[in-house]
């Protein structure tokens, strides 16, 4: 099943053919096993940068950052507010803080507000690097409990992105991509086999 890309002719381009600079992946419930694999697929030379919030609470112990270093082969990082995105690096939002990315492609950290109950909020971050590297982004939505990320992947799509969203059927909780899916913000709508794949098979830049 794949979203009408008559709305964006932009990002009629197949995927093998899009080249991004960077890559905002956002998920709750479910998401992380979904992202472990995502990340494991990844080769060495990987070229994007990869931003990533997931929904963990910040007064509990987290142990997402050694998890994913242990399965990726690319750096894995808790960016510092003000540090410079890197190619081919993973940058972690820290539980507890919004991460967005800065009009001179720096972190920026924030303790506002939550967002859909949530900081990080995955919508904070998507819409912030949407407006930075708009069509050389690609947005990934993957397992989750509410609608955090739908309104993000949509202005994704709207800034000349290509959005993702992990198949509902394949979710732990598929809340998350299905709000995605009926707000028209999915370009494809994908088994997190085959997002796997497709990630890994991006050009370099």
């Amino acid at each position: 099943m794949q979203a009408d890309h008559a709305a964006n002719p932009s990002q009629s381009l197949p995927p093998a053919a899009r080249r991004f600079d960077a890559i905002a992946l956002g998920g709750s419930a479910g998401g992380l096993e979904v992202l472990t694999v995502l990340l494991a697929a990844l080769p060495p030379d990987f070229a994007p940068a990869l931003l990533v919030v997931t929904h963990l609470p910040a007064e509990t112990p987290s142990y997402l950052l050694e998890t994913l270093q242990y399965r990726c082969a690319l750096p894995v990082i808790e960016p510092d507010a003000g540090e410079r995105i890197a190619a081919g690096r993973v940058h972690v939002a820290p539980p507890g803080y919004h991460m967005m990315v800065a009009d001179d492609c720096t972190i920026a950290l924030s303790v506002d507000s939550s967002v859909r109950y949530s900081r990080p909020s995955i919508d904070v971050l998507f819409e912030s690097a949407a407006y930075v590297y708009g069509a050389r982004l690609l947005g990934i939505l993957l397992s989750g409990a509410n609608e955090d990320g739908a309104q993000g992947l949509a202005t994704i799509r709207a800034m000349g992105g290509v959005a993702w969203v992990q198949d509902p059927a394949t979710a732990l909780s598929g809340t998350m991509p299905r709000a995605a899916i009926a707000r028209g913000a999915a370009d494809d709508i994908l088994s997190p086999t085959l997002m796997a794949q497709r990630l890994a098979a991006l050009p370099s830049l």
